[in-house]
């Protein structure tokens, strides 16, 4: 059943056009993604849908009686609203039927014969739709929303007038999941979310009975989430089936056909002219109209060929040289015994982590764990309460924040670059060119550039610094996806050695060798990209572990009490058995621990521990086995 649907639908911005074909249709439980550049008119399309905008023509239909939720980017308050309170505006009409129900089972009580029938009837008819609401299930949805989005109790109290712009887009984001509309509005969802929330937001809303449009350049949360794509470009939609990555293997498969069809096309073009040429040149020189006229009839029909646009199979990209920075030494980035707290709030305890010359390291963890703060004591910007965090030698380093901000946004692009530099304007429009700023567009003022120009100008004025580590905080943030990629190319080109947070996870996986966590205070290394971490996760928690500490000192006294147990059991048979299960554990345990010599290598006092440790379990295997066919 067709939900919502367009249909050739425009929309102005005084005298500016900002779509001009907007037609596709959304079916029941279908989830959808919107994706397109920047200004395209995704959120706008939304604002339509939601009746927040208007649109000058064409035709938009929603379901009757659907109803509708939209992620609103800057919500408004009263005074003194806690952050329960907002959750708590979802459940408004499931609370106002509680209570009526509440008024009718006291009327019930009092007896009131004379009315009975008719407050019974009353009462069935409220409380069906009480049930049909949701309402028995309302304490069980805020829990299983708030566990979630990571909204403790602590928390919920809290006024939501002093919350930072991305914990009120959390909040909201649980208030409308928590009203559960037919047709769900989602504008970048996954923006302030850590990996964790990401990934129950994903599952969340894959079982989510209704359907779900989502407007977003996070590309790993597209694929797990949607089944339909539609393309907003060129003030025109595009309707694809599949995830993000079926809609990109589709879009560069039509576009080679596009191609191929283009050429086909210029091929029988130039035939015809060259045919049209020949004629026109025989009848000048034949003095012979025929041909002339023959030669019109094929330019009319020349004329009405629909001519097929050339695609543009390659983007513009950034254009560097391989071998432009200087070499550092082979360790680059050095953090020993790492210790920061703010108050009881401990965010690195005893941290070590080593990278290595051309690494590209991904740094991961959950928000306010304290990457930027590992990220600030490296720059020199914070103090480290104990242990160093330091560059290695002939390290050069250049950092990208999150939000770039130039001294004076008033200037040029070339004018920007230029200020600190001894460099011809000649030679620095040549340079800038690399990073494709090209001809006149030198001369725009910065404080017009989109996010992505102003990575590429930043990234610009770091390299020409001639910097060997790049360190990157959320670097595709308030990127969309042309941006993200043309990023990507960037760094897959970069000679030298990354380190950078992200919550991006097709970010992660194309450029990162190796993820390091940031998890309780201690950095753990997986040696390869997000899927190799995702599956080195959940091998670990379906594994039963033992713990690796220092301080047990009991290890050995179990171990040795897990044999005697075996051994001391009573019949041949039933001994054999406690055996086969005692060996089972132990070789789990075994390999348990060899996961974790490879998550710690760079804590050379805990890989110490732990090679002992396996040393432990290798020696009890054995004993068992020479028990087991002894």
């Amino acid at each position: 059943m067709i939900e919502l649907a367009f249909n050739k639908l425009q929309k102005y911005y005084g005298a500016n056009k900002i779509l001009e074909d907007i037609t596709f249709e959304i079916h029941t439980f279908e989830k959808v993604g919107i994706v397109g550049c920047n200004g395209c008119g995704k959120s706008t399309l939304l604002k339509i849908i939601m009746g927040v905008e208007a649109y000058d023509s064409g035709m938009l239909s929603i379901k009757r009686g659907a109803t509708l939720g939209y992620l609103e980017q800057m919500p408004d308050y009263p005074d003194g609203f806690k952050v329960i309170d907002v959750l708590n505006t979802a459940f408004v009409k499931v609370d106002t039927l509680h209570k009526e129900l509440e008024l009718l089972e006291n009327k019930l009580s009092a007896g009131d014969q004379s009315n009975m029938d008719r407050i019974l009837d009353n009462y069935s008819q409220l409380q069906a739709l009480y049930e049909s609401l949701g309402g028995y299930e309302k304490e069980e949805k805020l829990s299983k929303v708030c566990i979630g989005l990571k909204i403790n109790d602590k928390f919920k109290e809290k006024l939501f007038s002093q919350l930072s712009g991305g914990e009120k887009t959390t909040i909201m984001l649980g208030k409308i999941l928590l009203q559960g509309p037919d047709i769900l509005l989602l504008d970048e969802p996954s923006n302030h979310l850590d990996l964790d929330t990401m990934e129950w937001l994903e599952n969340y809303l894959k079982q989510y009975r209704g359907v779900v449009i989502i407007v977003s350049h996070d590309r790993y949360f597209l694929d797990a989430t949607v089944t339909k794509i539609i393309e907003i470009e060129d003030m025109s939609s595009k309707v694809y089936e599949g995830n993000y990555t079926s809609f990109t293997k589709e879009k560069e498969m039509q576009l080679q056909l596009q191609m191929d069809a283009f050429l086909e096309q210029q091929k029988k073009i130039r035939t015809m002219e060259k045919s049209i040429a020949q004629l026109r040149d025989w009848g000048r020189r034949g003095d012979n109209a025929k041909f002339f006229r023959r030669a019109a009839s094929m330019q009319k029909l020349l004329d009405k060929v629909e001519r097929i646009d050339k695609p543009q199979l390659e983007r513009e990209s950034i254009s560097i040289s391989a071998n432009n920075t200087g070499r550092s030494g082979n360790d680059v980035v050095i953090v020993k015994d790492l210790c920061k707290s703010y108050g009881e709030k401990v965010l690195l305890d005893k941290a070590d982590l080593l990278i290595r010359n051309r690494e590209a390291v991904a740094l991961i963890g959950a928000n306010g764990c304290g990457k930027s703060t590992m990220i600030k004591i490296l720059l020199g910007m914070e103090e480290a309460d104990n242990g160093t965090a330091a560059p290695g030698s002939s390290v050069v380093i250049g950092y990208l924040p999150q939000n770039i901000a130039f001294e004076d946004e008033n200037m040029t692009i070339l004018e920007c670059f230029r200020e600190d530099k001894a460099i011809s304007e000649e030679k620095a429009r040549q340079y800038l060119a690399k990073y494709m700023f090209l001809g006149e567009r030198v001369f725009r003022k910065v404080g017009c550039l989109s996010g992505g120009e102003r990575s590429r100008l930043k990234l610009a004025m770091l390299m020409f610094a001639d910097v060997n580590l790049l360190i990157l905080d959320e670097p595709t943030n308030h990127l969309d996806i042309d941006s993200r990629e043309e990023l990507e190319d960037f760094l897959k080109e970069f000679n030298g050695t990354l380190l950078f947070i992200s919550h991006d996870r097709y970010f992660i996986n194309n450029i990162a060798c190796r993820v390091v966590e940031l998890s309780h205070g201690s950095l753990i290394s997986y040696n390869g990209n997000y899927e190799y971490y995702k599956e080195k996760i959940m091998q670990r928690d379906s594994t039963q572990k033992i713990k690796i500490e220092p301080d047990d000192k009991n290890k050995d006294k179990i171990i040795k009490e897990k044999i005697s147990k075996s051994v001391n059991a009573d019949g041949k048979e039933l001994q054999k058995l406690k055996l086969e299960k005692e060996i089972e554990k132990m070789e789990e345990s075994l390999k348990a621990v060899e996961e974790e010599i490879e998550q710690y290598c760079c804590n050379y006092e805990k890989v110490n521990y732990l090679y002992s440790q396996r040393q432990e379990l290798q020696k009890c295997i054995d004993r068992l086995m020479e028990e087991y066919f002894g």
